[in-house]
């Protein structure tokens, strides 16, 4: 079941190829919508400021009241979620970056020069100001750079984020289609049981932090816990003076979905009050 994770670089014919692959290969492209959606329904914020923060438009009021950390757990969460499905084709949102390293996601980055990106754009807005033109290539690449910065510390004109980066001012669209269908039907990006655990085990994981995050907050795996998954089975472990916090976690990973057996390795140190 291929898994395509596409950047979204606006006037680069991104959207045809994207749509060219689903009509190949019969994949479900998700829109930007959908995910921000999700994020909101999963997170309880609200919808619009998601939207915001994720196409680099927050205010410095929104960035203030919205979790960095947070934001980027349930991002990676609704990511991992939707790859799992397979036969699906993701654009934008740091997929790429948070996908590249299971073994049958095809990471891939339409690009093109500047030059070709303007003539794309003015024939779409009926417009024959390049200037213009340049400067909304220009808003939007900053905008979406800043997302990813901001929400996963990644370059997302980075190539080597990438399986493979096609300049669409040099390949046609339908070539582009060909060859990342090609690609996906290669033995290093066909879908394995070993690729599909080391898929799940990062979705166990992304399901874990967010479950932490409305439980004991946004940083208690930075605070005392540590979780690793290994085969859909846990590892908690770390140090807390809170032994009834020890016992809730263990609950809480016992009844994520996926997770298939949970050894604690918490150490329960006792509370020494200060004497100055």
């Amino acid at each position: 079941m291929p898994v395509i994770a596409m950047t979204r670089e606006i006037a680069t014919r991104g959207s045809e190829v994207a749509a060219g692959l689903a009509a190949r290969l019969g994949l479900t492209v998700i829109h930007p919508e959908l995910v921000e959606h999700e994020i909101a329904e999963r997170s309880g914020m609200p919808e619009n400021t998601v939207h915001r923060f994720l196409e680099g438009e927050a205010s410095l009021w929104d960035r203030w009241k919205l979790d960095r950390l947070r934001v980027s757990q349930y991002t990676a969460q609704e990511i991992l979620e939707l790859a799992a499905r397979g036969n699906i084709l993701i654009r934008g949102w740091s997929a790429a970056s948070l996908l590249r390293f299971i073994p049958h996601v095809v990471c891939v980055r339409i690009c093109a020069p500047m030059s070709f990106r303007e003539g794309i754009l003015m024939e779409r807005l009926g417009t024959g100001n390049a200037a213009a033109a340049r400067h909304e290539i220009l808003q939007s690449d900053a905008a979406h750079n800043g997302a990813m910065q901001t929400s996963i510390g990644a370059d997302w004109k980075d190539p080597s984020l990438y399986a493979m980066v096609l300049n669409t001012a040099r390949i046609p669209v339908e070539d582009c289609v060909e060859q990342i269908a090609r690609l996906t039907e290669r033995p290093p990006f066909l879908e394995t049981v070993d690729s599909r655990a080391v898929l799940m085990d990062e979705l166990i994981l992304a399901r874990i932090r967010c479950a932490m995050d409305k439980r004991f907050g946004p940083k208690s795996l930075q605070n005392g816990f540590e979780v690793n998954v290994f085969g859909g089975k846990v590892l908690l472990s770390g140090a807390s003076t809170d032994e009834h916090m020890i016992v809730d976690a263990l609950r809480l990973l016992q009844g994520i979905e996926g997770v298939k057996g949970v050894e604690c390795r918490v150490a329960h140190v006792a509370f020494v009050p200060h004497v100055s």
